[in-house]
């Protein structure tokens, strides 16, 4: 795409007409001069070496020298918005076990965040493939789609804990289950499936799922983490650990026997994740045997400062004019080759390369150029470098939006989400293009959803697709947030029900105490002579029991219809 970033100088081209208009203005008095002196017919043959076309010629190459310096004021750009490159890598799927027996210890500093640092160390190995996250207790979701930006990754990474779903244990086979549906459809690249867990599968089918997986073109990786001796598991915020239902303590053992046959029935391999760094080798090794097939990449270009070209161009014209003799040459004029307008025509040379030094300085000072260097930093992964540039471009032109947009992305490499959001926001304001404001609302949308605010990553998302409606990474991402935001009113709406069976478990247990007192009272007192009961009084009594029974009756029909989720006897 060709642009001007001084389109203001252009109007300076008005110029050349009116030079056009004075010159053949100029022309027809000249021509009227020399009919007052006899018939133009007869004043040829005493002008042999005068050349009409020359003169016209010359005229037009400087005026086509100007044209051109001024179009170099103006600034001349070249890019593309959009860039696909072809690129070879694999799609994987990591699911990551975040039950509470991941919080054990056996494992320096814990089985989840040692898994974690796992993963992020595969990440940053990663260079053209894709990358999936799903997390998985008793129940298990998707955490991130299949992508390859990597910092959207990561930035989920940080924030998995096993708070983020309420059904705790271990179901494997629904974790490789939903892994299955989670690829692209693109044929010939190579899948895989790592699961991370200490083993615990409080559900089973883990292996034929793998199975299944396996008949798909998917292999299944296991990553045993923890130690088949055990470790107790800590309570998190709680100087105590997690017992059973009779009280003991629970040891959570890695069952090494089970992550072996869900490995080989899912043809891949096991790995044993222990303090030491083996694992990461191991885990590199298999994914740098998978195949790997060509995946388009959709990239964003900067626009290339093209200034100098149309410089050359009036260079040469000038050059041109400055040899070109306006009358005819007669064996070249006997080397008189400077002899007309050398004055004006140096001058013009002199002014051409001060305009083309001034224009290159410019642009060196400009905020393009702390861009373009800002980006050199940003592609070394020298964020903060990148981060300085970004901020001097911001100080030359702060109404540029690509610049507070690669701000944002500098400082969300860093680990600064406010801030990074801040820099969207400004970007998402200022932006006009559609499809850069799409990719500036997806990211804010992923910071928002990996900070668990659904609803404001919902609306972020939806802006994205109004400007970019083929994007179907962020419909994905829309679509996961409203089952989240569904999920959590699920949550809620349990907890409320369970609050509510707790207080009248606890009203209960008032009105037996309540009563076991007032029977002990009855015994202490001595015993009265009881009153006759009329039969209206009796006829009453028996209704208000009949209508109190109704009323639980109710109350347990109603208990009964709402929807109860699983639990689970294990809760780590």
């Amino acid at each position: 795409m060709f642009r001007f970033d001084n389109p203001l100088y252009l109007y300076f081209l008005a110029i050349i007409p009116l030079m056009a208009f004075l010159h053949y203005g100029t022309d027809i008095l000249r021509h009227r001069r020399l009919r007052a002196y006899g018939d133009l017919e007869l004043l040829r043959p005493l002008m042999p070496d005068v050349s009409r076309w020359r003169r016209e010629l010359k005229f037009w190459l400087v005026n086509i020298a100007l044209a051109m310096m001024i179009v170099c004021l103006a600034r001349p750009q070249y890019g593309t918005k959009i860039d696909t490159r072809t690129r070879k890598g694999i799609e994987a799927i990591i699911a990551l076990d975040v039950s509470n027996s991941m919080l054990a210890e056996d494992v320096t500093p814990s089985r989840l965040q040692k898994s974690k640092m796992l993963i992020s160390s595969l990440v940053d190995n990663m260079v053209d493939d894709k990358i999936g996250l799903i997390v998985y207790a008793g129940d298990a979701y998707t955490q991130l789609p299949i992508t390859s930006d990597y910092v959207s990754a990561k930035m989920f990474l940080d924030n998995i804990d096993p708070s983020m779903i309420a059904v705790q244990g271990t179901d494997i086979a629904r974790a490789i289950d939903l892994a299955t549906h989670s690829f692209t459809q693109q044929e010939g690249v190579g899948r895989a499936i790592f699961v991370i867990t200490d083993g615990e599968d409080n559900e089973g089918g883990a292996v034929d799922a793998a199975r299944e997986a396996q008949k798909k073109g998917m292999k299944v990786y296991v990553l045993g983490v923890g130690s088949p001796e055990g470790s107790p598991i800590p309570m998190p915020g709680m100087n105590r650990y997690i017992t059973d239902n009779a009280g003991n303590t629970v040891v959570s053992k890695l069952n090494e026997e089970m992550c072996r046959d869900i490995a080989q029935a899912g043809g891949g391999a096991y790995i044993y994740v222990d303090n030491s760094s083996s694992a990461q080798s191991a885990l590199q090794k298999h994914v740098d045997k998978l195949a790997k097939a060509d995946m388009e990449q959709t990239l964003y270009s900067e626009f290339d400062e093209h200034f100098r070209d149309f410089a050359w161009v009036a260079l040469a014209l000038l050059l041109i004019d400055v040899l070109l003799l306006a009358r005819k040459n007669h064996v070249l004029g006997r080397f008189t080759l400077f002899r007309t307008k050398t004055n004006t025509n140096v001058f013009l040379v002199f002014l051409l390369f001060f305009l083309t030094a001034s224009a290159a300085q410019a642009q060196r000072q400009n905020d393009r150029y702390f861009i373009r260097h800002g980006n050199r930093y940003y592609r070394d992964s020298l964020y903060a470098k990148a981060q300085v540039d970004y901020q001097k471009a911001i100080e030359k032109d702060n109404t540029n939006p690509v610049a507070h947009y690669n701000l944002g992305n500098a400082q969300l490499m860093q680990g600064q989400p406010k801030d990074a959001m801040k820099s969207y926001e400004t970007a998402a304001r200022m932006q006009k293009d559609k499809l850069r404001g799409a990719q500036i609302y997806h990211n804010m949308g992923v910071i928002l959803q990996s900070q668990k605010q659904y609803k404001e990553a919902i609306e972020c998302y939806k802006n994205a697709l109004r400007r970019n409606p083929k994007d179907d990474e962020t419909r994905y991402n829309l679509a996961l947030c409203l089952t989240q935001l569904d999920k959590n009113q699920d949550q809620q709406d349990q907890q409320q029900q369970q609050q509510e069976q707790q207080e009248q478990q606890e009203q209960q247990q008032q009105e037996q105490q309540d009563q076991q007192q007032q029977d002990q009272q009855e015994q202490q007192q001595p015993p009265q002579e009881q009153p006759k009961m009329s039969r209206e009084n009796a006829e009453q009594l028996l209704k208000a029991a009949q209508q109190e029974e109704k009323q639980t009756q109710d109350k347990m029909q109603k208990a009964q219809q709402r929807p109860q989720r699983r639990q689970l006897e294990k809760q780590w």
